[in-house]
């Protein structure tokens, strides 16, 4: 198999790295000189498009009877980038030397589970409404803004930092490029802990003074599906949670890191764990778990 060369001071620091170039092929370069240093498993990444797709027209049914539109635009939006992130992985399978479909799956799935958050940060405010908005330390509305005006910095942070790499022609401008990426995950694993904090907090509150709740939505509260939505929603957060730590690993080493090129712990780490939060936030949804009185919550 002959290598097609291309001298460069490339993503390795080193001055006679090989990168691919529009006329590589599998047939004709080594898989190394590949925007991944693999093969993505076409069957893995099928799946997962095919899950997510599968989960976006549930969203898209379920907020258009429900009504959800606040949360089901958050949740819509990361499904159309998570899908997005793995058409351009499937492509990588049968070219892994062209930029685009690396572009694609770089900043969609990068940016994705920001969106997945403001609905997380939609559905804790509304909770608050329902158990009481004396118990929390945050108003409802005011946690919204707060944590949303995060989400966007985090998304911005994530989205520009990603179009650097893009346009990154050398080491130390990509590297650049990686650091502003890191800063937008480690902002969302900031605010996850705190929303985190925030409803430990708040569920301490309202079990210590259970008499003290709001009784106008008593009858949701104590439906079982509801109790689902809640542990569902704590499950959702948390698994995000351990994705965006992941991701930061995973980019604190480079594009030539050990992990970046793990494709293993990319699909358990990366792909599971947003699979398992949107089967918590679908399974669950909080227009079923509202009984329909979702708009009803947000006027309260």
């Amino acid at each position: 198999m002959s290598v097609i060369p291309v001298i460069l001071y490339g993503r390795d620091h080193a001055p006679n790295y090989t990168i691919p170039t529009p006329l590589c092929t599998l047939d004709t370069c080594s898989i190394t000189q590949g925007q991944l240093q693999y093969d993505p498993s076409l069957a893995g990444n099928v799946f997962f498009a095919a899950l997510f797709t599968f989960f976006l027209v549930m969203h898209l049914v379920l907020g258009l009877y429900y009504r959800t539109w606040t949360y089901s635009i958050g949740m819509v939006c990361g499904l159309i980038t998570e899908l997005c992130g793995y058409i351009g992985r499937v492509q990588m399978h049968y070219n892994p030397f062209i930029q685009t479909p690396f572009f694609m799956y770089l900043i969609s799935l990068t940016i994705a589970p920001v969106f997945f958050c403001a609905s997380i940060y939609v559905c804790f405010s509304r909770l608050i409404t329902i158990f009481g908005s004396h118990h929390s330390r945050l108003r409802g509305r005011l946690l919204i803004i707060l944590f949303i005006l995060s989400d966007f910095l985090s998304l911005l942070l994530q989205a520009g930092g990603g179009a650097i790499t893009v346009i990154a022609d050398n080491f130390s401008f990509e590297h650049v490029g990686i650091n502003v990426v890191l800063a937008g995950l480690g902002l969302q694993v900031a605010s996850l802990v705190i929303v985190l904090g925030l409803a430990a907090d708040f569920s301490q509150r309202c079990w210590r003074k259970q008499d003290d709740l709001d009784e106008k939505f008593g009858v949701i509260r104590d439906r079982r599906y509801f109790k689902g939505f809640i542990l569902a929603l704590l499950l959702a957060t948390i698994v995000i949670l351990v994705r965006s730590i992941f991701r930061v690993v995973e980019l604190a080493g480079g594009f030539h890191g050990r992990l970046w090129n793990d494709e293993v712990a990319f699909m358990c780490f990366d792909g599971a764990m947003i699979a398992i939060a949107c089967t918590c936030l679908t399974a669950f949804h909080p227009g079923l778990a509202f009984h329909g009185k979702w708009q009803l919550v947000k006027k309260a």
